[in-house]
Order: structure tokens, then sequence, then C-alpha cells
């Protein structure tokens, strides 16, 4: 049975408490966490790993950082995966989120220049990762990214070829996508279900649920029964987190609790039709 998670997004350890005490209340299975906000000295993060075991909460996965960028920089976007990984292993998450987020250049030249040195630093990461017990999930991102639609997210986990190194399907951030830059804005020759999320569902471990306009109880600006349809048609069986995107009025009228309780209602319904209709 999927599993219904959240993208807690605190910036200090007293908000990272009431995160955890929220994801109770709402009913959830599973948190995740952005590493950005987390204080990394082990009795903070031991005091946090205590606290979901005792709600009950397993911890999906920790946002981290990018793999591809400026060339001359690559030493410090591993020291930074490296740390990011003994993170991810000490509190106990099953996976470490990564992009591939940099400008993606206007020529093929450019393009292949970063793409190299890209694909081997996932792999060292992925490398280093194992040795921790450590699963490393690319999620793809609509601008400012070298994982942009689904032919580059399939080349990517063709190029790394690593066992613990997997893919978090973004349902909102794709090329052309209402949800992505500039949001509101979508191109009506792509159809992010069938020329993407089609394609990459056998190779998503984890999904992150996009959430835009939720104050109806549904959200309007994903189709969510089609895109569990197309994860129960492969088999998917992992966790869904809910991602807020915020939304002040008119977009939502309420505040952004109510609207992620909201989503986990909405979500659940799809999540058990699916299941039931698969």
């Amino acid at each position: 049975m999927m599993k219904l998670s959240w993208m807690a997004r605190a910036t200090d350890a007293e908000a990272f408490e009431q995160h955890l005490e929220f994801a109770g209340d709402i009913g959830l299975d599973v948190i995740d966490f952005h590493l950005s906000g987390m204080p990394r000295d082990p009795a903070f993060i031991m005091r946090i790993k205590r606290m979901c075991v005792d709600a009950g909460l397993l911890i999906g996965y920790l946002g981290g950082g990018k793999f591809v960028g400026p060339l001359e920089e690559r030493s410090t976007r591993l020291d930074i995966g490296r740390k990011d990984v003994d993170t991810a292993a000490l509190i106990g998450a099953q996976m470490l989120r990564v992009f591939a987020r940099f400008k993606w250049p206007e020529t093929v030249e450019e393009q292949e220049r970063f793409w190299g040195p890209m694909i081997e630093d996932f792999r060292e990461i992925s490398d280093y990762a194992a040795e921790k017990g450590v699963v490393i999930g690319l999620q793809n991102h609509n601008h400012s990214s070298f994982a942009m639609n689904a032919n580059q997210v399939l080349r990517i986990l063709n190029d790394v070829e690593r066992p613990n190194f997997t893919y978090i399907m973004d349902t909102g951030q794709w090329q052309g996508a209402v949800g992505g830059s500039p949001r509101g804005w979508r191109d009506l020759n792509v159809d992010i279900y069938r020329d993407y999320m089609e394609r990459v569902a056998p190779h998503t471990t984890l999904v992150r649920a996009k959430i835009y306009k939720i104050d109806n109880g549904w959200e309007e600006w994903l189709d969510y029964p089609r895109i569990f349809k197309i994860l129960r048609q492969n088999d998917f069986n992992g966790t869904v987190s809910i991602v807020f995107e915020g939304g002040q009025p008119p977009r939502n009228r309420f505040d952004a609790q109510e609207c992620i309780k909201l989503a986990a209602g909405h979500l659940r319904d799809v999540m058990a039709l699916s299941y039931l209709y698969h």
C-alpha cells in the first residue's frame, strides 16, 4: 500500500518539532525534510529521529543539493553532498534527494560539456552513499535544470547506472507544466501525463505530489486521478509526499496548514480509488 508523507520546510529546531507534531496530528505515515534548514549536530539529529520513532513516522527523504554547474566548483558540490549523505545515514532517511539544476545551455556542445562531469559526480556520490546505506534520488525540475523532461531524466538514469541511484517524480515541475515557471502558464503542446509521467513511472520510487490550488477540496491544477492511475499501472508502491506550493488568496482561501490537511484528504481518497479501479 502506498504511504502518504509531507515535505516539511522547517527552518530551525523549534519548527522541526512543530512540523513533526502536525504530521502526526493529520495521520501521515512518513515525513520528509529539507536539509537547508536542518541543524547538523548529532544531538539534534538524534532528538528528531527519536521524535519520529515515538510518533510512528518514517523519514522518507532529505532534500539535498545539486550536482551540475561550474566545473571549478565540482569538488565543493561533492563535499557538500557527502555531508548530506552522512546526515541522511545518521537520521535514518530512506533517500537523499538530489538535483540536476543548472541553466540548460543553448548549444549541444555546451550541454555535453556539463553533462559528462555531472554523470561522473552522480556516480561518485552514489558510490559514497552506497557505503553508508543511503539511496540517492534524482528529482525532475522544470527550469534551470538538466532534468526538465522525460528524455533528460531517462538519459541520466541510464548514464549513471548505479543500483542505489533512483528517481523521484515531481508531479508539477515539468517543462511546460502549469505549476512550473512562469507559474500559471503552460505549454499547450505538452501533455505532462503522457509525454513525461507515463515514461518515467516505471523508474519512480517516490512521488512529490505538488499542491497548488486545493481550497475546494481537490487539487485543481494537476489531475491526480490520472497520475495515480499511471502509478498503479506501473506497480508503484512507494511514498507520496505532499509538497504545498503556497498560494495566497485568491488562489487559496486558507492558510498553509489547512491546505495541507485538505491535500492529505484528497490524496488519500484518490489513492484508495486507484486500488479499487486499477
